[in-house]
């Protein structure tokens, strides 16, 4: 095996003030490799429907951000207009409601904010719409409620004043009317996603808004609210329970219990990748399964290659994407009993074959068993996705359709996509950090291919993002070394005139100055 002095001179080429005979050192040993992670699939934007697929496309152009920030956005966009309105009933009993939770996981810098506006802003724009248009009534239902207290009041008073033979009576009238007045209520002003995400805010808003509520933000601080920002102790059953749509009682101090018997909380959220690490330090956020709930995407930036002169939005493709997230909401608003969508045939045999292989890959031996708690929920949300298509594909009549078998197809493409990530995801909330860390400084050497270079001098090279101190190099270090790919060579002797010590030189292994 040759040696570092034996290399092609090319090699050297830069690393002139360096003696090749000075750090001729004992013979090198085969590297051990490191595990790198495999490259992660983009989102399949040709599974969502026209008008929804060009609104994804328009957004990531523009905004020069990767395409799964606005794809994972417009399946939560969608399930906030639908959620607690739509169930998809897969076979027999089994039945999905459409809500879902979505965490998409870029760095600081990726125009997360302005992917928002775009893509959430018509849902508001709805709202206000519902707004409006739920006004008359709530203005005559004020009136009706202050015209029965008035009454019951002043039946009250006259019950008080009656004489003894007609207060019975008159006590009696009263009471009924004032039941009455209690009984009737004020509908609370339409609302299709949260400012406060707070567990009791969320509680609060699904009683007033018929058991659903969307958390759609560009940060993470959601999940410092679940670990216990407030309360100092973690507080996830709200979201728990909001996502299967168990049965929600909250109890109150001064109030009634606020009572939802299938509650639908949807989730879209854009956070910093360091925040799923912190995520799975939440006490009982994996074992409770708040951590299986959620789709995941860990994109590639793209800050350092954009175009700096992307094609802008196209207006009529906003304005159909505006139109038609509008007519969904609108249409579903009212609804009390959810609708239910059937599956065709041919779309239950393809949710079959797509359950066949979850199945067999949930065994201690395969795929899926370090996510066998994402996993067993793979199928579930599979068929939620589906009725999301199909509500996007059909949005004016999807709820008297059954879904096709294309769409099923679409949805378990999607499955697929979210499943590759999640696989990454909890592999690196289990990983060691240095391995990481390590991957990154090889990445650096093998582009460079220095013969040797000291600790210093690598600090420098790299981004401050991944290490803000220069100790932070440390456990990539001794990672490398530890796999034979780089070797400290001692210091030299000191002169006695004082001052910083020289930083660690590191000799690399011929492999790295190949390339390979």
């Amino acid at each position: 095996m040759s040696t570092p002095n034996e290399m092609s001179p090319d090699l050297w080429e830069g690393f002139d003030h360096i003696d090749p005979e000075q750090i001729t050192g004992p013979a090198w040993d085969e590297p051990v490799p490191l595990k790198a992670r495999p490259p992660l699939p983009t989102f399949p934007v040709d599974t969502l429907p026209a008008w929804l697929g060009d609104m994804v496309r328009g957004v990531a152009e523009e905004t020069q951000t990767p395409i799964d920030l606005a794809g994972c956005l417009a399946l939560a966009v969608i399930a906030t207009a639908a959620g607690g309105r739509v169930k998809v009933c897969v076979r027999g009993h089994w039945r999905e409601p459409v809500n879902i939770y979505t965490a998409v996981a870029l760095d600081p810098g990726n125009r997360k904010s302005a992917v928002f506006d775009l893509m959430v802003r018509p849902l508001l724009d709805a709202e206000k719409a519902l707004i409006e248009l739920s006004g008359p009534v709530r203005a005559e239902a004020e009136t009706l409620a202050r015209l029965a207290k008035t009454a019951a009041e002043k039946a009250a008073a006259k019950a008080a004043g009656a004489e003894p033979g007609q207060r019975d009576t008159l006590t009696a009238e009263a009471v009924e009317l004032a039941q009455a007045a209690e009984e009737l209520t004020i509908p609370s002003v339409p609302q299709l996603v949260a400012d406060d995400a707070t567990p009791e805010t969320i509680g609060t808003l699904l009683a007033q808004q018929n058991g659903r509520i969307s958390c759609m933000s560009a940060e993470g601080e959601l999940f410092d609210i679940i670990a216990g920002r407030y309360t100092g102790k973690p507080n996830m059953g709200m979201f728990l329970k909001g996502h299967a749509g168990d049965m929600i009682r909250v109890n109150r101090q001064s109030r009634e219990a606020e009572h939802i018997d299938s509650p639908a909380v949807t989730v879209g959220l854009a956070i910093q990748p360091e925040v799923l690490d912190s995520l799975a330090r939440i006490d009982g956020a994996d074992g409770r399964g708040l951590l299986a709930r959620f789709l995941y995407s860990k994109p590639l930036s793209l800050v350092g290659s954009r175009n700096l002169s992307p094609q802008l939005l196209d207006e009529q493709v906003a304005a159909t994407y505006t139109r038609q997230l509008a007519g969904l909401t609108l249409a579903l608003a009212d609804w009390t009993d959810p609708a239910l969508l059937t599956l065709t045939p041919e779309a239950d045999a393809v949710m079959l074959a797509f359950q066949k292989v979850t199945e067999a890959r949930l065994g201690r031996d395969g795929s899926f068993a370090p996510i066998v708690k994402w996993a067993s929920k793979r199928d579930g949300a599979v068929a939620r996705i589906a009725g999301l298509l199909h509500l996007a594909t059909h949005p004016e009549d999807g709820w008297h359709k059954p879904i096709e078998a294309a769409t099923m197809a679409a949805a378990t493409e999607l499955g697929v996509y979210f499943t590759a990530h999640a696989l990454d995801v909890f592999d690196t909330m289990s990983a060691d950090p240095a391995h990481d860390a390590a991957l990154n400084v090889l990445a650096h050497l093998m582009s460079s291919r220095p013969p040797q270079i000291t600790k210093r001098e690598l600090f420098r090279a790299l981004r401050r993002a991944d290490f803000p101190a220069i100790g932070d190099l440390d456990p990539a270090l001794a990672l490398l070394e530890e796999h034979g790919w780089i070797r400290q060579q001692p210091p030299p002797p000191r002169t006695g005139r004082g001052g910083r010590p020289p930083s660690p030189r590191y000799e690399t292994h011929p492999r790295i100055g190949r390339g390979a």
